[in-house]
């Protein structure tokens, strides 16, 4: 496609096998869109932006041209509003977005720090977890069986590219390693997360939204660990994960000291 080509009209050719691309989820998805400048600048400075590929700038029709989309070297394609709307699902269209296709997720052996959301159904939820997980630290996300598309546009746009902060691999099965398995659960019988043991590799499991792992049965090897609150029932995946991501943080800080 030309440099700055204008597509208005939704039967246009490209423009529908554009948004097909961007609307395939989960496991069939190739592509995805980044919306907006701010989740694009994001994106470049990124420690796993690698994993996408950018293939496509799209520009707002009248909208200026950004410093990235030069800098880049990539086709320009300009929408009219109501197609840039249609794309971005919203409805006050991103003036910048781009296109990447979607690259192969990492083998091999997990990193030292892990996070393991599995079963988180809410994007902005996934999303949390991701950018709490990476601000302390945590060096790779593996997600379980019916957790959101951490990729989709919507999603990485409300996390503000939680998923690009680290490589972010699926399991369909737990497959325990030598590090420490620890799952979030505040029900009976679980251990006080201060005295867990977080020195070494940690692979830290977070439930889903509704019930977390209360009920499940766990692979032995597999810790249930639970967040001492007062005053409420329990706390949302989200925050929980951010504590616990925390304290395993600052426990490395101390040399795995629990005080």
């Amino acid at each position: 496609m030309e440099i700055g080509q204008l597509i208005t009209s939704r039967a246009n050719p490209k423009f529908k096998a554009l948004r097909a691309q961007v609307h395939a989820g989960g496991a069939g998805r190739g592509h995805t869109l980044l919306l907006g400048a701010k989740l694009i600048e994001a994106w470049h400075g990124a420690p796993a932006s690698g994993r996408l590929a950018p293939i496509s700038w799209l520009r707002l029709e009248g909208a200026t041209p950004h410093l990235l989309e030069g800098a880049l070297g990539l086709p320009t394609w300009v929408l009219g509003e109501a197609l840039m709307r249609d794309l971005a699902e919203a409805g006050s269209p991103p003036e910048h977005a781009l296109l990447a296709a979607l690259g192969p997720a990492p083998e091999g052996p997990l990193a030292e720090r892990v996070i393991v959301p599995w079963g988180i159904q809410d994007p902005g939820n996934l999303g949390a977890i991701l950018r709490s997980a990476a601000a302390f630290g945590f060096q790779e996300a593996v997600l379980g069986p019916g957790c959101a598309d951490p990729f989709a546009p919507k999603a990485l746009r409300g996390s503000m590219g939680a998923a690009f902060l680290m490589p972010v691999r699926r399991r369909e099965r737990l497959e325990l390693d030598r590090g420490a398995w620890l799952a979030l659960d505040g029900g009976p019988g679980a251990l006080p997360l201060a005295q867990a043991a977080l020195g070494g590799p940690v692979r830290l499991l977070v439930g889903n939204e509704g019930h977390g792992f209360q009920g499940a049965a766990l692979p032995p090897g597999i810790t249930r660990v639970a967040i001492p609150i007062r005053g409420v029932e329990s706390l949302n995946a989200a925050v929980a994960a951010g504590i616990a991501c925390y304290e395993t943080d600052r426990r490395a800080r101390l040399g795995g000291n629990p005080l």
